[in-house]
């Protein structure tokens, strides 16, 4: 069932696949992609003001994203996903488990940040 409130639209940023957005789509209807709108290799500051502008919450594994809205503050909303090098579907899996906590978080005008821990996985695993 996907998640259709107008909060829900999602922002992936340029470090996470785009076969991530295709394979979360199924829940959250409303997600772009970075590369889909600024290309390749768009600065962190512009990927920040494309999700300001288009009131999407922010997913990213990148760090410096969470200094950012400490810095800056909300809008945009993050949702930092602290991982080592996990693959594309464990990233989906983990949005797709925790859709609940994310539509929560992205409904409370207070909240600016989400941390998303997905543990190492055992053997390590290659991209998919």
């Amino acid at each position: 069932m996907a998640v259709t409130a107008p909060s829900m639209r999602l922002l992936l940023d340029e470090n996470l696949s785009e076969s991530v957005a295709v394979r979360i789509r199924d829940c959250f209807a409303d997600v772009s992609h970075v590369r889909s709108v600024l290309g390749g290799g768009a600065s962190d500051r512009d990927v920040w003001s494309l999700a300001r502008r288009e009131r999407r919450a922010l997913v990213t594994l990148d760090a410096d994203f969470v200094a950012l809205s400490l810095t800056l503050g909300a809008p945009p909303k993050v949702i930092w996903i602290d991982a080592h090098n996990p693959s594309n579907a464990r990233l989906a899996a983990l949005l797709l488990a925790r859709a609940a906590s994310i539509r929560a978080f992205l409904g409370q005008d207070e909240a600016t940040m989400l941390v998303l821990t997905l543990p190492r996985a055992e053997g390590g695993q290659r991209k998919q």
